[in-house]
């Protein structure tokens, strides 16, 4: 099947965002000045926007605005630094930035687009400024709650047996129900090297494992580099063991308030990284919102729902 994505193109403009608690924000924008507006919400948390994230957009038609969260990417500092400190990185200041971003760009309404953890951030977004979104596509979508992050550790813990017993190790006196992203946390804000090194390694297997279901699972570049794995892993169990720093309702009790928005969410049947029944049941009460889920694909992408994500950007652009 042919790449159904549009060709890659270079930013036309970069810049950093300096936030008042000391972090700074790299960002791009890529396509036509004068283009539609959009905002990307990359996944993780702490995978960056890498440079395939600006194909899902028609370069001729839109001006989207790229960044990479705090902790991670080009942005500093970084969650892998020694003397780390996570407290201003949650959910509320990554809306607050998606927020200056959009004022810094002199933007009235702009698309949002997010996968993976990216959709519980663009869906945070969309529930606190509804007024600046004008329409929502997803993939890969989740809401990590509770439910969500006891499905990628104790329920698909029974799927995978062999390889969640090597994470498990690491935290050996946790009972089943246990928040054990927060129990993993605590090791790799641990100093030493000795303890948070094989804690990295230990949750990015785990992440690599979920991230396939019917293949074997494929390292990625963050496993081989110590300090990405280690940055990766401290702000995924650092939002997954607070739930995405929301309470149990955050987005499913604040639907109303996007109700009015077009909105795509696109799930792979195989995605095995949360339950499709979460997703199912808030686009059922979204009435301008279409689920697409595609049979054969899982949380790692494909042709399928990149074709998807393209076609609802394509539409939306009018």
């Amino acid at each position: 099947m042919t790449d159904p994505r549009h060709p890659l193109v270079e930013p036309f403009a970069t810049g950093v965002l300096e936030t008042a608690d000391g972090h700074r924000l790299h960002w791009e924008r890529v396509g036509t000045p004068t283009g539609k507006p959009a905002v990307v919400l990359h996944g993780g948390p702490g995978s960056g926007a890498a440079p395939w994230w600006r194909r899902y957009f028609d370069p001729a038609r839109y001006c989207v605005t790229l960044f990479d969260q705090r902790g991670c990417g080009r942005s500093r500092p970084l969650a892998s630094d020694p003397d780390a400190d996570l407290s201003t990185i949650t959910t509320q200041h990554l809306v607050a930035d998606i927020e200056a971003l959009r004022e810094l760009h002199g933007v009235d309404r702009w698309l949002v687009l997010g996968g993976s953890w990216g959709s519980t951030l663009g869906l945070a977004y969309a529930v606190t400024h509804p007024e600046r979104v004008s329409e929502m596509v997803f993939w890969g979508a989740v809401t990590t709650t509770r439910e969500e992050v006891d499905w990628l550790t104790w329920t698909m813990g029974e799927v995978y047996p062999e390889a969640f017993d090597r994470l498990r190790s690491i935290v050996p006196t946790l009972e089943r129900g246990d928040n054990l992203p927060a129990a993993v946390h605590a090791l790799l804000m641990d100093p030493s090297p000795a303890v948070h090194e094989p804690a990295a390694a230990a949750w990015c297997a785990w992440e690599d494992r979920l991230a396939a279901l019917t293949t074997a699972p494929t390292p990625s570049a963050r496993t081989a580099d110590p300090a990405l794995a280690l940055g990766f892993a401290r702000l995924v169990t650092h939002f997954f063991g607070h739930h995405g720093f929301l309470p149990p309702d955050g987005i499913s009790g604040r639907l109303d308030a996007i109700s009015g928005i077009p909105a795509v969410f696109v799930r792979g049947r195989l995605d095995v990284a949360a339950p499709l029944g979460v997703i199912h049941r808030l686009v059922a009460q979204l009435p301008l919102a279409t689920l697409h889920v595609v049979e054969g694909e899982d949380h790692s992408g494909a042709a399928g729902m990149d074709g998807l994500v393209v076609r609802a950007t394509d539409t939306f652009a009018g």
